[in-house]
């Protein structure tokens, strides 16, 4: 059996009572006190996940822009240093190796922020695709990720660095210090909230973590897991890879074709992007609502009669908005938004119909 990993925050998941569960083969907390409640905290004040698990691979050298150009969708020429894009990273069929985040670090270097079960197959992937002069180093193991979420998580980094983080615009960010600790400050996001990421060497884990809850526990902060952060996302509308993107789909099946830059030089996947998009689609990922109770999960069918449409990807009984939502691969034609069909769960047939995408659009 496999020796699960402990990030450098696994004694303050511990202290904290979190609730620890293989993942992504990790021991990560699922939870601390209740999803719902974590949840409701990064939606009214703040939360604090590890996201240590992630991956972080670095491609530095003369030839890094090029490389990088070939292996993601987003046109990096266009992206300047300490700005970041999420992009996806395809074969030649046009199917996700992986969805993430690519940091440009220097004019030659970048930061290529990969999902934690794809790790090993991204790095060996991007190794295979490496030409010219172009070094690719796997840094994973001694970075450390905090994510602070929530409309309170500004105030709360505020005081702890002397960035001025008025400054610090969406999917931006600085190399600068946060309790006196080097860390690269950035601002993307996974929750449809405001929120900061900190990357930082992992020595320094638990001075950091311990930093954050003595300075946000006045601002509501708590620490959340991995199930508040999975009910988070799918409000927000962002797909889980390997639940609503994978190698059999995609990015312009997935709803994500404004991260596909058709005009810039080749990239993996390009001519089957460019040959799907002259022929058509013949599905497209799209966002639902259950008419009546039910808990909607990966898997289950969508019918149209007795013809079956489609399949689920993701579900849950939204926190934030009190009603059963989801996201589904279905059949070009149904994916119009007020579109009804009906959703297998347990033999029955429950009505659900076509909403538009993020389900929870925080308060202006």
């Amino acid at each position: 059996m496999t020796q699960l990993k402990q990030t450098g925050l696994y004694k303050a998941h511990i202290e904290a009572g979190g609730k620890m569960v293989p993942f992504a083969g990790f021991e990560l907390p699922i939870q601390y006190d209740s999803i719902k409640s974590e949840h409701i905290a990064v939606r009214t004040a703040a939360g604090m996940f590890d996201v240590s698990h992630m991956g972080e691979i670095f491609l530095s050298g003369p030839d890094a822009i090029a490389n990088v150009q070939k292996l993601v969708t987003q046109n990096m020429d266009k992206i300047k240093p300490n700005r970041a894009v999420y992009s996806g990273m395809l074969y030649e069929n046009g199917t996700f190796v992986d969805d993430i985040l690519v940091y440009r670090m220097a004019e030659n270097e970048f930061m290529l922020v990969v999902n934690a079960a794809n790790l090993n197959k991204d790095y060996e992937w991007i190794k295979k695709n490496l030409f010219g002069n172009c070094k690719c180093e796997n840094r994973s193991d001694q970075i450390t990720q905090i994510a602070v979420q929530g409309p309170e998580s500004k105030q709360i980094v505020q005081k702890l660095t002397s960035l001025n983080l008025d400054d610090l615009k969406y999917y931006r960010f600085r190399n600068d210090h946060i309790a006196n600790i080097e860390a690269i400050i950035s601002r993307t996001g996974y929750t449809g909230e405001l929120g900061y990421e900190l990357y930082f060497d992992k020595t320094h884990s638990m001075a950091m973590w311990n930093a954050l809850m003595e300075t946000g526990r006045d601002c509501g902060l708590k620490p959340a897991g991995l199930g508040c952060r999975d009910t988070l996302r799918l409000e927000a509308g962002m797909p889980l890879y390997g639940n609503d993107i994978d190698d059999q789909h995609t990015p312009l099946e997935a709803g994500l074709a404004w991260t596909v830059k058709f005009k810039k030089s080749d990239f993996n996947g390009k001519q089957a992007l460019v040959a799907q998009q002259e022929k058509g689609l013949e599905r497209h990922l799209i966002g639902f609502e259950l008419l009546t109770k039910g808990m909607p999960r990966p898997g289950y069918e969508i019918l149209d009669g007795d013809t079956k449409i489609g399949v689920l990807t993701s579900g849950t009984i939204s926190i934030s908005v009190g009603k059963p939502i989801g996201m589904a691969y279905v059949k070009s034609g149904y994916e119009t938004e007020g579109t009804e069909f009906d959703v297998v769960i347990r033999d029955r047939r429950l009505r659900a119909k076509v909403v538009s995408m993020p389900f929870y659009k925080k308060p202006e």
